[in-house]
């Protein structure tokens, strides 16, 4: 009973409805005029009638549009119904790419090996799908050498440019230089 409380909250169903008309549509026109006895087209019904043909056909009547004058209705499964929707839900939330922060960290005076060494894990974060924060890490008196941390990170993003977009140029921050790239939509590969 409990479960079926909480459905209510979702949508309005059978006796729950409370408007005097509303909009039958639905793809089982044909089954719902064999109980009535009459052809059936979308239109507007009694919420009366429409809930006696539910109730002889085994089915709900469910409020899908509250807020249209009249408030359109089908006769449903109401369960399956609900299942088929989670199910859709849960396909467009598995479609969709989660996309992470992976962070690189640079020193002002970074050596080729280790450039190359970062530039290859960068590739490989924005192939996945995720987003990467670059930065150039200053520590005590080497602020002095900003300008070798910025050119550091715009060689990173010439690099970068056929498997991401940088957002914004560096930027200095602190005793940081940043820089956040983002993935090109063409190079991003579905991860499993």
């Amino acid at each position: 009973m409990r479960g079926r409380v909480q459905q209510q909250a979702e949508h309005r169903i059978n006796n729950f409805i409370t408007a005097p008309e509303v909009r039958l549509v639905g793809d089982n026109l044909s089954e719902i005029s064999e109980v009535a006895g009459r052809p059936i087209e979308s239109g507007i019904y009694r919420t009366s009638d429409l809930q006696r043909w539910a109730e002889e056909m085994g089915l709900d009547l469910v409020e899908i549009s509250p807020n249209a004058t009249p408030p359109v209705v089908r006769i449903i499964d109401y369960n399956k119904f609900l299942y088929q929707k989670k199910k859709k839900e849960k396909e467009l939330k598995a479609n969709t790419v989660k996309q992470q922060l992976k962070e690189i960290r640079f020193g002002p005076e970074t050596g080729e090996h280790d450039f190359e060494f970062k530039l290859r894990h960068a590739k490989n974060f924005l192939t996945e799908g995720n987003k990467v924060k670059a930065y150039v890490q200053f520590r005590g008196r080497a602020i002095v050498f900003k300008d070798r941390g910025e050119l550091l990170l715009l060689r990173f993003l010439k690099e970068l440019e056929d498997y991401g977009v940088a957002e914004q140029l560096p930027r200095l921050d602190g005793k940081r230089m940043a820089v956040i790239v983002a993935p090109k939509k063409a190079s991003v590969k579905k991860s499993s």
